[in-house]
């Protein structure tokens, strides 16, 4: 996978896991998620998700 493509990826990820979790806090109003402690969970684990696939994109193939 491209350096490119893996950080757009991570970034949508990083993204969607701070709403998320903002959501679960109830931060974000206005969805069924507001005030869910499931989403204020798994907000910050897509997150860390993202920002590990960061560090492998960037970390490359290990030369010989």
């Amino acid at each position: 996978m491209g350096k490119i493509v893996a950080t757009a990826i991570a970034a949508l990820l990083i993204a969607i896991g701070c709403v998320w979790t903002l959501q679960g806090l109830g931060y974000v109003k206005g969805s069924s998620m507001t005030g869910s402690t499931l989403w204020a969970t798994v907000g910050p684990i897509v997150a860390a998700f993202g920002v590990a696939l960061i560090f492998v994109a960037f970390r490359g193939p290990k030369k010989r």
